[in-house]
C-alpha cells in the first residue's frame, strides 16, 4: 500500500510539473571593431562596440500555464566591451513581462517602440553600422528639439501584439504612460503583411512632450526576397509643429556563400522652420564572413555628406568639424552570438 501511495505521489508531482512546464534562456552578443571616422579634416581612430549587432546580455523565460496560455519575461542590457564598463547593463534594452495565447500577446514594461521596430525591419543593416538608416533619421535635426525620448524605446509601456496564423497579417498597438517625465508619453501602432518573399508594413506614433505640439512619426517599408538578393525600401517622416524631417532609404542584402554583402543609400531632408537644405546623404557598404553560425568577421565603409548647417557624424567623438562637412568611416570587427 505504501509503495502504491508513493507511486501515485510521484506521478502526481510529474503531472503537475508537466502542466506548468517552464524554460529559461541566457543569451547575448559580443561585438567589437576597430574603426576610423573623419569629419571634414578632423579624424579619430577608436575601438567601438555595436557596429554589426548591439552588444547585450539577456535572460528570457516562459511558463506554460495550460490551455494554450503562456507567461513570459524578457530582461536585456547592453555592454561596452571595448573598456569593460557595464554601459547599459541595467536591463534598459528591454525589461518586459507578458501573457500570450490564442488572443495574441499583452506585454508590459520597457520595450522597443513600434515605429523603431518598423524602420529597423526594413534596413539591411538593422540598426547598426556606418550604413544604417538611423544615422540619417535619428540624429539632429530629425529630433527638432522636441525632447521626445521615444525614438527607440519607451518606459512604462503597455503593448498588444496580434497572434500569429492570421494569413500573414501582423501588428501591434502600444501606449506608454508619461509618469510626469517629459517626452515619454507615447502612443503608436504598427500593421504589416508578410507572405512568401514579400513583407510590407507601416507604423505611426505621437509623443506628448509637454507642448501643444506633439512629436509625430510615420514610416512605411517593404522588402522583397529574390533568393539571390533581398531588396528593402522605406520612407520615414517626423513632425513637430511646423518642423518636418523626411528621409528615405534603399538597401540590399546579398548572400555570397559563407559571406554576405550589404549596401545602403539614404537621404534626409529638412523642411519647415528648419533651414531648408539642411540635408544629408548616406552611402554604406559592408561585407560579413561567417566563420560559423555564431561567429562572424566583418568590414564596413560609410560616407555621409552634410549640406547647409547639417552636422551628422558617422560615429566616434570627433568634434571641431563645424557644419556642412563630409563624414567618412571605415572599420573591421568580430561578432559572437551566444
Amino acid at each position: 500500500m505504501k509503495k502504491s501511495l508513493l507511486a501515485l505521489a510521484v506521478l502526481g508531482a510529474f503531472a503537475g510539473a508537466a502542466s506548468a512546464q517552464s524554460s529559461l534562456t541566457v543569451f547575448g552578443i559580443v561585438d567589437l571593431s576597430v574603426n576610423n571616422v573623419k569629419n571634414g579634416t578632423v579624424s579619430q581612430k577608436f575601438m567601438g562596440s555595436n557596429q554589426l549587432n548591439s552588444n547585450r546580455l539577456g535572460f528570457r523565460g516562459t511558463e506554460d500555464l495550460g490551455g494554450g496560455m503562456n507567461a513570459s519575461f524578457w530582461i536585456e542590457g547592453g555592454m561596452s566591451n571595448d573598456d569593460g564598463t557595464p554601459g547599459g547593463l541595467n536591463f534598459q534594452r528591454r525589461s518586459t513581462v507578458s501573457l500570450s495565447g490564442g488572443f495574441g500577446e499583452v506585454r508590459l514594461g520597457r520595450d522597443y517602440v513600434n515605429t523603431f521596430s518598423n524602420v529597423a525591419s526594413f534596413d539591411a543593416y538593422g540598426a547598426n553600422g556606418f550604413g544604417n538608416f538611423s544615422n540619417i533619421y535619428a540624429t539632429a535635426p530629425a529630433g527638432m528639439g522636441a525632447g521626445a525620448t521615444t525614438a527607440v524605446r519607451a518606459n512604462n509601456m503597455v503593448g498588444y501584439f496580434l497572434p500569429g496564423k492570421l494569413g500573414g497579417l501582423y501588428g501591434s498597438v502600444q501606449m506608454s504612460a508619461g509618469e510626469n517625465v517629459a517626452g515619454n508619453k507615447y502612443t503608436g501602432f504598427r500593421l504589416g503583411y508578410a507572405a512568401g518573399p514579400v513583407d510590407v508594413a507601416a507604423a505611426m506614433s505621437q509623443t506628448d512632450v509637454g507642448n501643444p505640439n506633439k512629436y509625430k512619426v510615420f514610416n512605411v517599408g517593404a522588402s522583397y526576397n529574390m533568393g539571390f538578393a533581398k531588396i528593402l525600401a522605406q520612407y520615414d517622416q517626423r513632425k513637430f509643429g511646423v518642423l518636418k524631417y523626411t528621409s528615405y532609404q534603399l538597401s540590399t542584402n546579398v548572400p555570397l556563400g559563407q559571406g554576405e554583402f550589404r549596401a545602403s543609400f539614404a537621404k534626409g531632408n529638412a523642411e519647415g522652420g528648419l533651414t531648408k537644405n539642411n540635408d544629408a546623404t548616406l552611402l554604406g557598404l559592408e561585407y560579413i564572413y561567417n566563420l560559423s553560425k555564431r561567429t562572424a568577421l566583418y568590414t564596413q565603409y560609410g560616407r555621409l555628406n552634410n549640406k547647409g548647417t547639417s552636422a551628422i557624424s558617422l560615429g566616434g567623438s570627433v568634434t571641431g568639424a563645424g557644419t556642412g562637412f563630409t563624414s567618412t568611416g571605415y572599420g573591421a570587427g568580430v561578432r559572437h552570438i551566444f
